[in-house]
This record gives C-alpha cells, sequence and structure tokens, in this order.
C-alpha cells in the first residue's frame, strides 16, 4: 500500500485528526480458511497457545449475532467518519453462551471462505505462527492478556484502523470505493454464510472484500475510555445492511469474543524504529490518556485498564 495522508474523525468526541501512513503492505483478500489450516497445520500454532484465551460465542454457526434474541452481552457497534457522511452509533445486544476456544476452518469445500469465526487473540497468535513459519520475526509479544506490537518488525500482523481505511477507500471519498452490488457481500444479496473471497470487483489498489463478507479485526482499541479493551472491527459482514458496510464504520468487540461474522486480513512491514510505541496512527500513549477518566463515570463505561500478565 502506498504513503499517504487519511483524516480520522472520532464520532464520540467530535473531534479529527490527520494520520500520515508509511508504506506497508495489506492481504489481497481476508485470511481464508485454506489459509488459516495450513499454519496450523505447520505446528507453528501451538507455539502461542500458552496465551490462549476462553471465549465467549455470540450465536450459533452459521447464525449472524444481529439476528439472536436479547442476552446479556453487549457488543457495541461505534461509527466514525472521515468525510462527509452521517454520524449514527448503535448499540448491538447479542445472545452469548460459554464454549471452548474455537477457531472455525471450514470444511475442503469452504477452504475459500473468510476463516472464522476468530478472536482477536487468535488472529494476533495466528500472526505470530504465520511469521515463524516463514523465517519472520514475530509482530507481536503475548504474555496472558497483555499483548505489545514491535512496529519495527515485518513479521505478519492486523492492520491499523488508519491503514485499513485508507487501504479500502483506495484513493477514493465516498462511503464507499464502489458499488456494493459489485463489491460486498451483504445483506442485500441474502446469503447465509460468508462467501468464498475474490468473488465481487476489487477496489482500486486490487483489494478484494474490503467491505462486507467478514468484519475484519484491527489492532487499535474501540476507545479505551467507554468499552475498556474491545479492539475495533472494521468492513461489514454478509448480513449487514448498507449503512453498516461503509469505509469509515468502525464496531468494536472483546478481544475474546467469538462472534460468526468476524476474521480477519494481514498487513506486513516495519512502519517504526524498535521500542516505538506509536505508528500508523496508533499511539499507546494516546490510547492511556483516553482511559484516564476523571470523576464519576457514565452509566456503563468501563475505561481501560493496564492487563495483568
Amino acid at each position: 500500500m502506498p504513503a499517504g495522508r487519511l483524516e480520522l474523525r472520532d464520532a464520540r468526541t467530535g473531534t479529527s485528526r490527520t494520520v500520515v501512513l508509511e508504506p506497508f503492505r495489506l492481504g489481497v483478500t481476508p485470511v481464508t480458511a485454506a489459509e488459516h489450516g495450513a499454519i496450523e497445520a505447520h505446528g507453528a500454532a501451538r507455539a502461542g497457545e500458552g496465551g490462549a484465551h476462553g471465549a465467549v460465542r455470540a450465536g450459533g454457526s452459521g447464525e449472524h449475532p444481529r439476528r439472536d434474541g436479547a442476552g446479556a452481552v453487549v457488543v457495541s457497534a461505534v461509527v466514525e467518519v472521515s468525510t462527509v457522511v452521517e454520524v449514527v452509533e448503535v448499540v448491538e445486544v447479542v445472545e452469548v453462551v460459554q464454549v471452548g476456544h474455537v477457531v472455525k476452518v471450514g470444511a475442503e469445500n469452504d477452504a475459500g471462505v473468510p476463516a472464522h469465526p476468530v478472536t482477536w487473540f487468535e488472529a494476533v497468535q495466528w500472526c505470530n505462527a504465520a511469521s515463524a513459519a516463514a523465517g519472520l520475526r514475530p509482530a507481536y509479544d503475548v504474555v496472558g492478556r497483555r499483548v505489545t506490537w514491535d512496529v519495527a518488525s515485518d513479521g505478519y500482523r492486523l492492520p491499523t484502523e488508519a491503514e485499513w481505511e485508507w487501504a479500502c477507500r483506495a484513493g477514493t471519498t465516498g462511503p464507499t470505493h464502489g458499488d456494493l452490488a459489485d463489491v460486498a457481500w451483504t445483506a442485500a444479496d441474502d446469503v447465509e454464510g460468508p462467501q468464498p473471497v475474490a468473488r465481487k470487483r476489487p477496489n482500486a489498489l486490487g483489494l478484494h472484500d474490503t467491505l462486507g463478507n467478514v468484519w475484519e479485526w484491527c489492532w487499535d482499541h474501540a476507545d479505551t475510555a467507554r468499552y475498556g479493551d474491545y479492539r475495533s472491527l472494521r468492513g461489514g459482514g454478509w448480513a449487514d445492511e448498507s449503512w453498516s458496510c461503509r469505509a469509515s464504520v468502525r464496531r468494536g468487540s472483546a478481544p475474546d469474543a467469538v462472534i460468526e461474522d468476524v476474521g480477519f486480513r494481514v498487513a506486513r512491514g516495519a512502519v517504526g524504529r524498535a521500542g516505538a510505541d506509536a505508528a500508523q496512527g496508533w499511539s499507546a500513549a494516546a490510547d492511556r490518556e483516553r482511559a484516564d477518566v476523571r470523576g464519576p463515570l457514565p452509566v456503563g463505561w468501563t475505561p481501560l485498564r493496564e492487563p495483568s500478565a
């Protein structure tokens, strides 16, 4: 992906900021079931098993969480805009049940669909396993729930939100980079699950399925003041309406939540010096500052606290 400049707007605080991006690499498609399974077969996926986490599953296999009954856990869908589009904030209530640590990689005839459902922790561990398999220095250090990113590493990683949006937009400034019927699997297609990747038209940078099909995890926290350790999701899924499948839409969820329409796309590229805690629009200092909420907390707010090892 080329270097560039992107303006991001925070819908909750009503602020904007300009992000300057270094060049980086990004997967042409989300990681597929076949790709996910190949790394597991290589044996490297077990290397990070000590940092594995239990999961919360939203909905059952083949079901979109939006269609479930009301339950005990709230999954936020927060919309940010970087162009002149409607600002919306939505809260979904989804039914949850406790299950084991699961990644669906699909049957042989589903090898081309995006790997799903995948938790944020699982995506991070898969990136490290893929780096090890390729002889690259892993991008992440995982100790318990604490994950740190070596921004000088050339290993596989999750894109930052700014990288993801820059790549998705591919030079466009509207809500989508093309007509959704041509570029994205959405509720309008009335499909029962994710579809094989690259069946619809790519954007101008050659990327497929950035909108629709499955939501994609990013590195960034969703909002460290309001949603604690929730991480950001981008792009929309196969059962989402058009308003949710836009380049500017954000959704946040817990890093150990398993949600049927969630997958991930990998990035690569050293984008900072060793030891730095900021890169490509993300800053650990900004996360801490945002989480430093003084005085009485609004109902439901859970500011981020340093995770235990």
